[in-house]
């Protein structure tokens, strides 16, 4: 290998500064993703003891070196228990990336279709709803907060779940594949209670909530007004046309192959670091 240059007895090639390069850009990539956030000072200070450890190595410091390593095993380990939540954020990112998009569902657009024309209807008679569409990570324990449904997705079953007399239309409907998995869902608050000047409402907060935490995409009917809002990623976005919406949910559908290599990716660390992983 190409030889840039050499240190005492230490040669460093090019294959070394490619290696430098890239630890270094996932190294930011992980610090941008925490900023922000109390993990974030906890990542820089493992840094630091993982830039002594190495310093230590490098001059043959044994005890310091044993020592330094002790500590940045259970830093990490610490680490992860305590910043579950960013670490799964992270895991949801990565099974966003377009490098696992593979192919859309043929039955995406019929989905798509039937959603946004329930929440038309819906909306059209000020009828509250809140939609949790699943894109690759599944949401099972929240699911399982309301009545399981198991039932086939179709625009009456959706107006109907949401029509005000009903015992189920408090809460959210949890849709996967065309499945309308559960209604009646109960889902954690985001802590944004206001938005360009406007107080949220505790169904906006339900839906901003779960897209802070799993990969799912919100849709939101508004009881008060009848405007259709959506929430991806912690983000709301308001007054959407049926035909917005439905261009919408046909662009966030993805094939069961993201969602098995999200669940891969969840269930590798879960094996490593505990049963506990991600509850």
């Amino acid at each position: 290998m190409f030889e840039l240059f050499r240190i005492g007895f230490l040669s460093f090639q090019f294959l070394d500064l490619i290696d430098i390069i890239i630890v270094t850009f996932i190294l930011y990539k992980l610090y941008t993703f925490l900023k922000g956030t109390i993990a974030s000072q906890i990542f820089l200070g493992l840094m630091i003891v993982l830039f002594l450890s190495f310093t230590a190595q490098a001059v043959n410091l044994k005890g310091l070196s044993w020592l330094l390593k002790f500590i940045t095993d259970i830093w990490i380990i610490a680490f992860i228990i305590l910043f579950q939540p960013e670490i799964r954020r992270l895991l949801v990112i990565l099974a966003r990336s377009p490098i696992f998009r593979f192919n859309v569902k043929p039955e995406a657009a019929i989905n798509s279709q039937i959603i946004a024309d329930a929440a038309f209807e819906l909306s059209q008679h000020q009828h509250g709803a809140l939609i949790i569409v699943i894109k690759s990570s599944g949401i099972r324990g929240f699911a399982e907060t309301g009545e399981m449904l198991n039932a086939k997705l179709s625009k009456d079953l959706l107006t109907s779940i949401f029509f005000p007399r009903t015992s189920l239309h408090d809460g959210a409907v949890i849709v996967n594949n065309g499945i309308i998995e559960a209604a009646r869902v109960t889902l954690p608050l985001s802590s944004t209670t206001i938005i360009n000047g406007e107080s949220l409402g505790m169904r906006h907060r339900a839906g901003i909530g779960i897209s802070e935490q799993a990969d799912v995409l919100s849709v939101i009917v508004s009881e008060e007004t009848g405007t259709i809002s959506i929430a991806e990623g912690g983000v709301l976005t308001q007054g959407l046309s049926k035909e917005a919406l439905k261009k919408r949910l046909r662009k966030e559908n993805f094939s069961q192959s993201n969602k098995k290599i999200s669940n891969k990716l969840i269930a590798s660390f879960k094996e490593k670091f505990g049963k506990n992983f991600g509850r």
